[in-house]
């Protein structure tokens, strides 16, 4: 299996280049919308009443990939089932629904017959991302005050899997 390609790549916010032709049946992105990790959105009691919301936020605009996303689904969800058993409800707000190409060129030896060079390279489809906006909200913990410490806590192990620093807003709802 390839590597990832650093995401220093794509990380910034800027518009792709779109494929737009004359002929409808072009105006496609090749290959289909990859496979996306990110399984699950809304986890925990979907229904129960809560007090209090935190608010997993970002402090800069940029894209962040499907797997940012899981990993940091993963290890909140983690915390937060094994200590208060489902009493919360923790939903990811944002959607990875932006498509990542890339061009892959061949250098060394035999590259000649490999690669075709920037000649149409549109790029094949490697993976999805997120598109953020300064102050966007990430992740959303629905939860009771007196579990307000352990929900800190799980959304500070998310912030960690973040590609950008993030910032925990508090926000009380009766």
């Amino acid at each position: 299996m390839a590597r990832i390609r650093k995401f220093a790549a794509y990380q910034k916010l800027e518009r792709p280049y779109t494929r737009i032709s004359k002929y409808n049946k072009k105006n496609f992105v090749r290959g289909g919308f990859p496979h996306m990790k990110v399984i699950k959105f809304d986890l925990g009691n979907i229904k129960g009443e809560y007090n209090t919301t935190l608010r997993l936020t970002s402090t800069r605009a940029m894209n962040v990939r499907h797997n940012a996303l899981e990993a940091a689904r993963l290890t909140s969800n983690k915390l937060l089932d094994k200590t208060i058993n489902k009493d919360y409800h923790l939903k990811i707000k944002v959607y990875p629904f932006h498509i990542l190409r890339e061009n892959p060129l061949a250098s060394g030896a035999g590259a000649d017959r490999m690669s075709t060079g920037m000649k149409k390279s549109f790029g094949k489809v490697i993976s999805s991302a997120a598109r953020l906006k300064e102050g966007q909200t990430i992740m959303e913990l629905r939860l009771d005050k007196a579990h307000l410490r352990l929900g800190k806590k799980a959304l500070v192990r998310a912030s960690k899997k973040m590609p950008c620093t993030c910032r925990i807003v508090e926000v009380e709802s009766s």
